[in-house]
């Protein structure tokens, strides 16, 4: 039986800490992104490099397994789809239809402004062209994922999306059957057996002896490796965030039921050994409960040895505020994927929180109701990304796009303006693209508007 280990207990009472000191002493992941880059970076050129063979070598030699041939078949696909249990297809496609719901209410439209006759800018909005989507694999299975990714990326009219998941060792080197199950119900036939950040390297470069086109942008979430590749790649691909090892920081008040909180902390731990679980309260009552609870939570589940290094880790602890003020500075400063309030008005507390992946309100709204069924998305910023980052959604794939729409007469208006404006920075030509345009029309180099 797994020994009892308890979460470390940080108190940060009576400490009037700037952001930059509390965020020295919040609890945080121990391999950092940075370390995390160097690395993998021979990995990612290897791929650049050698391609599929860089790809196999990696898979046999950290996995055991060949995921060869690394192209998903149509058959595959098929046969997954067709053992999918019928109970378990009832639960994906309610999740696909509340996802899709919330995606498709989020799709923005294209605005127009008009400033006189012949004269407008319109914002209209494209989806990107390829999109990569990761789905991990490792220590569970997520069909989930793939409806977060795909989803999403159908409703903003992606047209080429291509899922990459790791080969199975159970499944004899090919991906989780019920993750091609997934795929194949939302009709997505470009499938690679790929994992970790080689596939992150394989969409960036593509494989050209497979014929495997590059991508413009990646997306979803993985470990702290995934989500180092995508930060060493961008530029090369875009990325939607970097969505590494799972994180739940919980802000709660003595109303909180200490239970519910435990059960919370250890449905994220149960992720990986480095999930970070956090909760912050100024009540000394619940965190002696909540450490109780969590000690016997984490015995009674199937991945107890992960849950209890991943709690008696560095990232994780229960944090002792002056007040629940004082936790929502904590929350902001950490910036946490999930963010559950638990307090007694939680609706309150949440009109303070700035940064946060996605907000969990009050008793009832757990993560892992987010995980699969809420209608959000799962696939959230980490390691405080979320200070200038969002999660995945309908945006994520679709760019802003200006047209500018003057006629002869539009311009004509403000021409003397664009030209002094032009002449103040010193870039005369700027001016002169304009009135050459009314060479033969002195009306029109002089108008003012």
């Amino acid at each position: 039986m797994t020994e009892v280990q308890t979460m470390r207990v940080l108190d940060l009472r009576g400490k009037n800490l700037s952001s930059i000191e509390l965020n020295l002493e919040l609890p945080r992941a121990a391999v950092d992104i940075s370390i995390a880059i160097e690395q993998i970076k021979p990995l990612l050129e290897d791929v650049k490099t050698r391609g599929v063979a860089a790809v196999v070598q990696v898979a046999i030699e950290r996995d055991g397994v060949d995921p060869q041939p690394l192209r998903v078949s149509q058959t595959e696909l098929d046969v997954a789809l067709q053992n999918l249990d019928p109970e378990l297809r009832e639960g994906i496609e309610e999740s696909i239809a509340r996802v899709r719901a919330v995606s498709e209410a989020n799709l923005p439209e294209s605005i127009e402004v008009e400033f006189a006759a012949g004269a407008k800018v319109i914002q209209r909005w494209r989806a990107v062209d390829s999109v990569g989507l990761y789905v991990p694999g490792g220590k569970a299975v997520y069909p989930s994922s793939v409806i977060m990714n795909v989803v999403p990326a159908q409703a903003a009219g992606v047209d080429r999306l291509v899922i990459a998941t790791p080969a199975q060792k159970d499944f004899g080197g090919r991906p989780h059957p019920t993750v091609l199950a997934t795929a194949a119900l939302l009709g997505v036939d470009e499938v690679l057996c790929v994992g970790g950040p080689a596939a992150v390297a394989a969409f960036a470069y593509g494989l050209s002896e497979i014929d495997f086109e590059p991508v413009n942008l990646v997306c979803g979430p993985g470990n702290i490796y995934v989500a180092a590749a995508k930060r060493a790649l961008r530029g090369t691909i875009g990325i939607d965030s970097e969505a590494g090892t799972t994180e739940i920081m919980v802000i709660a008040d003595e109303s909180a039921d200490p239970t519910f909180i435990a059960y919370d902390l250890v449905s994220q731990a149960e992720h990986d050994e480095a999930a970070a679980s956090v909760l912050v309260t100024d009540s000394t009552e619940l965190a002696q409960k909540v450490q109780q609870a969590v000690a016997k939570a984490a015995q009674a589940t199937s991945h107890s040895e992960r849950v209890f290094t991943a709690l008696a880790g560095q990232q994780s602890a229960i944090v002792l505020v002056d007040s629940v003020a004082h936790a929502v500075k904590v929350a902001n400063d950490y910036a946490t994927e999930h963010l559950e309030i638990q307090t007694e008005n939680s609706h309150a507390v949440l009109a303070a929180i700035s940064n946060a992946g996605a907000v969990f309100l009050g008793s009832y709204s757990p993560v892992s109701l987010g995980d699969y069924m809420a209608g959000s998305n799962h696939v959230l910023p980490t390691g405080q990304q979320a200070k200038f980052g969002s999660g995945l959604g309908v945006h994520t794939f679709l760019r802003a796009q200006q047209v500018i729409d003057y006629t002869k007469s539009g311009l004509a208006e403000i021409s003397g303006k664009v030209q002094r404006f032009a002449n103040a920075e010193g870039l005369p030509a700027h001016g002169d693209a304009v009135a050459i345009r009314f060479a033969n029309d002195s009306n029109g180099q002089s108008e003012e508007a």
